[in-house]
């Protein structure tokens, strides 16, 4: 199992490369940020100088989307690190949350992701791809390579990241729903002519090592309201009840009131207090090294190729070196 460290790009940069650097010392293969250009700063110009201090970890964002840059402009700014450090990017996307909401626009259709997916792509490795009725290529380009990673949740678009991903992502660290969102991908690649296993499959959740479970939970709790919002938007397009998502992921959010993106993301996010325990349990990594370990060998056998830190709280150089020393060893054996 590979180890990915996930990280807000806050100022100052430097932090944000420091912690990168250590976690490739911990032996972390890649390192993803979020991408919201409104909420926090400009990811691709901070992936240059984390590449430019480390050797070999991989880096890109956790997840992009199709409407806040130009396709083409996507494509040249992977293909142009690609370039300059040796194809050590990953085109995570999605269909835009709070990038896309911050700014007063609406997520992108899952149509316009399944386009951009395979334009992005075929721009970041030479070939042709045809943009707004435009065909265009850059010509500049010499054996870039650009893994795309879709990340999703409903059926719809894990039907699409099935047919069309090199990668799936899944925010949350829940074996049951990990279980179910795996086959349902693994099927629609299937279906598509696809192998099923050339699909990575990544999951991505917070992940806190201590033994106070009550601090720990308070530090992560944003995650489920994070999820939420995905949730929000399956339920008014599914129902709670239409048997289209599984009640596990659509119950909690019963009790949600609404969301402040300012503080999304973020320990202490008075959004969030809807999102009960069991949750936080269930999506996160919380306790002991051990604890980690048990459910980590448990996404494994479900046929999860990396873990994704969420490192957003109070512990983040303890959690790299907790995973360095002890859970990514325990997975590699």
């Amino acid at each position: 199992m590979d180890f990915g460290l996930v990280l807000q790009t806050d100022p100052p940069a430097s932090r944000v490369i420091s912690l990168m650097k250590r976690a490739e010392r911990n032996g972390f293969t890649h390192g993803w940020t979020f991408d919201s250009a409104v909420l926090w700063q400009e990811p691709f110009v901070v992936y240059s100088q984390i590449l430019a201090n480390t050797t070999r970890l991989k880096v890109g964002p956790m997840v992009t989307n199709p409407g806040t840059r130009t396709w083409e402009v996507t494509a040249s700014t992977f293909a142009t690190l690609n370039d300059m450090y040796g194809n050590r990017t990953v085109c995570g996307i999605g269909r835009g949350d709070s990038a896309m909401r911050v700014a007063g626009r609406k997520p992108n259709t899952l149509a316009r992701l399944g386009e951009a997916i395979d334009v992005i792509r075929d721009l970041a490795e030479g070939r042709e791809a045809e943009v707004d009725g435009q065909p265009m290529r850059l010509p500049w380009v010499r054996d870039g390579k650009l893994p795309v990673w879709m990340a999703a949740y409903g059926p719809k678009a894990l039907a699409l990241t099935g047919r069309k991903a090199n990668g799936f992502i899944l925010q949350l660290a829940d074996p049951f729903l990990t279980e179910w969102m795996v086959k349902a991908v693994r099927d629609a690649a299937t279906e598509a002519g696809r192998d099923p296993d050339s699909v990575t499959i990544c999951v991505a959740a917070p992940a806190y090592v201590g033994d106070d479970l009550a601090h720990a939970r308070e530090q992560c709790r944003w995650f489920g309201g994070m999820v939420g919002n995905h949730v929000a938007d399956l339920v008014s397009r599914y129902g709670d009840h239409s048997g289209m998502v599984p009640e596990a992921l659509t119950e909690y959010i019963k009790g949600r009131q609404g969301y402040d993106y300012s503080h999304h993301g973020r320990a202490g996010n008075p959004s969030t207090d809807f999102v009960p325990d069991e949750i936080v349990d269930r999506f996160c990594l919380l306790g002991p090294p051990e604890a980690h370990i048990e459910k980590l060998r448990a996404l494994r056998d479900l046929g999860v190729d990396q873990f994704a830190v969420y490192d957003m709280h109070d512990a983040q150089e303890t959690t790299i070196d907790a995973y360095g020393a002890e859970i990514i060893p325990a997975l590699r054996d």
